[in-house]
């Protein structure tokens, strides 16, 4: 992690706690020894991937558009108007939009006027119900690798950030053990499923086990779904249709994944009304709204025919294929994901056990961007992840060919 000179304006002290910024900073493992402000690994990998005009597969967002019709949609709101503030809970055509597709893909019956509000990507949303629901005092579980918006964003509501790991070869939860991570302070249990960044899928007793103990220790349950959509095999189960769920389970997903409109920022949020109704509390005072122009032009998206949601999967997991091809070439021990925008690899094999200097040193060597695992870990994840890189290959066809060329060539070159 790089470090950022420090500033009298950014005190440390903050009667007698550390300051918002610092909280977010430490849990978004931002924070150098010395309490200096570092930049993200992700600024750190694109900017060495443009210095030696690498293919940047760190950071995971398409190079190609989504659908034409849902570009000319938002093309004709805002000719027509449609750029000023639209409601903060969303527009009323993208929230009924979001409850026909949860009535559609699974059966989930929502009020649109109650139980979904729309939000400034999914990121706003897992912000905003950290910030409503979780406070000092309180323990919010993740599984760990964990996106680093979690910890940023636990760190500021002041709650502890505890773990349960997700092990080689499946990242799949221990459910013997599974328990030994929740405790009696156990406000809320973040689940990213299909899960960022191992590309694990659970399944249903997995599911189901992780309901079980938010009831047993009266937990609030709240699932990151934004790769709903883009699973290889596995079907992808919400954790509000499982018994027992539904009362205590707040969803969120998103647009940019499944759609690659990831700069439109259009997310929701949907559940039990009276827990919908405290995120909003706080969400109106983050961005209010956002938008306008492109939610209506995502309700469209989610009317697409099921062609469109089963063709994204498979033109995915046939990238995921030429990716991993080149991987192993190279000699990497690669563990094949079943969801989502990564696949991630271990250099253990190369006779390499740090994976964060190797993706410093990766642009240069071979001309291709990655990511260490260890940033989306604490320490303890950090030493058990020490030899993963994770590859984003959420690009066209031809890019991810042209890395996995120059990735077989990694052995040669060390």
């Amino acid at each position: 992690m790089s470090s950022l000179p420090r500033t009298p304006l950014l005190r440390s002290d903050f009667a007698g706690a550390a300051p918002p910024w610092q909280r977010t900073a430490a849990g978004a493992n931002l924070l150098g020894a010395d309490g200096a402000l570092g930049v993200t690994i992700f600024e750190e990998i694109t900017v060495l991937s443009g210095r030696h005009n690498a293919i940047n597969l760190g950071q995971g967002f398409p190079d190609e558009d989504g659908p034409a019709e849902i570009k000319e949609a938002a093309r004709a709101a805002i000719s027509g108007g449609a750029n000023q503030y639209a409601p903060g809970q969303g527009l009323p055509v993208l929230r009924n939009a979001v409850a026909a597709h949860q009535e559609r893909f699974y059966g989930i019956h929502m009020d649109p006027e109650t139980q979904i509000i729309v939000t400034t990507g999914a990121t706003e949303a897992i912000a905003a119900t950290l910030l409503a629901l979780t406070g000092p005092g309180d323990e919010v579980l993740t599984f760990e690798p964990f996106y680093d918006s979690y910890g940023a964003m636990i760190g500021l509501s002041g709650a502890t950030h505890t773990t349960a790991p997700l092990l080689a070869p499946d990242f799949q939860p221990d459910l013997a053990t599974l328990e030994d991570s929740f405790s009696e302070r156990t406000r809320v249990v973040l689940v990213n499923n299909p899960h960022n960044p191992t590309g694990a899928v659970f399944p249903a007793a997995t599911l189901q086990r992780i309901v079980e103990l938010a009831a047993k220790y009266n937990a609030l349950i709240v699932t990151d779904e934004v790769y709903e959509h883009l699973t290889f095999g596995p079907r992808h189960i919400p954790v509000a249709t499982l018994p027992g769920a539904a009362e205590r389970t707040l969803t969120i997903s998103s647009a940019g994944k499944t759609f690659s409109f990831t700069g439109w920022k259009i997310g929701w949020l949907s559940g039990p009304a009276e827990l919908v109704a405290a995120v909003r509390a706080v969400k109106s005072f983050l961005s209010y709204s956002s938008g306008t122009p492109f939610q209506g032009a995502i309700a469209v998206g989610l009317g697409l025919e099921d062609a469109f949601f089963t063709g994204i999967a498979q033109t995915l997991q046939a990238k995921r294929d030429v990716l991993s091809a080149g991987l192993r070439a190279a000699g990497l021990t690669v563990f094949e994901p079943q969801g989502t925008y990564f696949v991630n690899a271990d250099v253990a094999p190369l006779g390499i056990t740090d994976a964060t200097a190797l993706a410093r040193r990766l642009p240069e060597l071979v001309g291709v961007g990655a990511i260490p695992v260890a940033v989306f870990c604490h320490d303890d994840g950090a030493r058990r992840t020490s030899s993963l890189l994770r590859f984003a290959f959420c690009k066209k066809t031809e890019i991810l060919q042209e890395a996995a060329e120059r990735i077989s060539r990694l052995g040669q070159v060390l």
